[in-house]
């Protein structure tokens, strides 16, 4: 896994974004790792949806499932 500096991933960000590849880059600060980049594996569009047909509800979602009434 590439390691890269704050201040020189700084420097050459837009660069880096094109050729970051699965394992990613460790970006560091004063020798500790502070972030990582890396590239998004799925089209955010496909993640849309993409549990519709696997979920279903049961019961009432917006409801706490117990019986109370208010006093005035």
């Amino acid at each position: 896994m590439k390691e890269i500096a704050a201040a020189k991933f700084k420097e050459q960000c837009l660069a880096l974004l094109d050729e970051v590849d699965q394992e990613g880059i460790v970006i560091t600060k004063r020798g500790k790792p502070v972030a990582k980049l890396i590239p998004i594996a799925a089209d955010s569009a496909t993640l849309i949806g993409s549990l519709a047909t696997k979920l279903k509800i049961k019961g009432d979602i917006l409801s706490t499932g117990l019986d109370w009434h208010a006093q005035r």
